[in-house]
């Protein structure tokens, strides 16, 4: 059952969303090659909780981090530690806040120094469908039609979308009905509704859409073919003016 919520619930997971976004322009000053991810863990834990919010990541099915840092390969759950961030590299991070009982969810590819021409496409391409699924977040449409804008766009592009890994419904849980795939046909699945909240975060890779596991921590997902992987990620609501992004400053 996928819940609808209140414009008074929609207001708190705003304010959830907010500090996401702030933690995610926080971090953005942060990214510079030498940096340990550990450094970025306990950065973004210190701005959550000092804005009195709890990381929704952290102990979350054994999770060890307030965020998830992917670098490269890495396609989501990287889990922050000694990594060092290297020139030309880039890094996927993933927020996660609880306020009031409600949660906010956001996720950003950076680049770290200067990186190649191809990150920069694979990046743009991931964000832009992102953008495409939002944007038909809307009253009347169907759960499949923001699946499709999203596989639509980074397919155009050349990259492929992963399949394995979707986004969600969203609001006193983390993960709430429903599953929302980046891929898929138009015009099927559930009819969009004012008050629905959903957290969508296509993953976007440079090669195969397929992906493999970490075995040594069981958490970190990388791409079975090496190449890129980007990932963003906005929490939004269908109102009846259209969507609107809840994990904005």
């Amino acid at each position: 059952m996928i819940i609808r919520k209140s414009r008074e619930e929609i207001m708190k997971m705003r304010e959830a969303g907010r500090i996401v976004a702030g933690v995610l322009e926080m971090l953005e000053k942060h990214i510079r090659p030498g940096v340990k991810t550990a450094s970025l863990d306990s950065l973004a834990e210190e701005f959550i909780r000092e804005r009195n919010g709890t990381p929704s990541f952290l102990g979350y099915r054994g999770f060890p981090a307030s965020i998830c840092t992917s670098i490269n390969d890495v396609v989501v759950h990287g889990i922050p530690g000694r990594t060092r961030l290297r020139e030309g590299d880039i890094i996927g991070i993933d927020v996660g806040v609880i306020l009031d009982g409600y949660q906010g969810d956001a996720a950003r590819t950076y680049t770290v120094g200067e990186v190649g021409e191809a990150a920069l496409r694979l990046m743009d391409a991931t964000r832009d469908s992102l953008y495409a699924g939002i944007d038909a977040c809307r009253q009347g449409n169907r759960l499949g039609d923001v699946s499709n804008a999203i596989q639509r766009v980074a397919e155009e592009r050349g990259f492929s979308v992963v399949v394995q890994f979707v986004g969600h419904g969203i609001g006193k849980e983390m993960h709430e009905e429903p599953q929302i795939p980046n891929f898929g046909p138009p015009g099927r699945g559930p009819l969009l509704e004012t008050g629905m909240t959903f957290a969508l975060e296509p993953m976007v890779n440079e090669g195969t859409y397929e992906v493999e596991v970490d075995e040594d921590d069981g958490w970190t997902v990388r791409t079975k073919d090496g190449k890129l992987s980007a990932h963003f990620e906005h929490t939004v609501a269908i109102t009846g003016e259209g969507p609107s992004i809840l994990t904005l400053p």
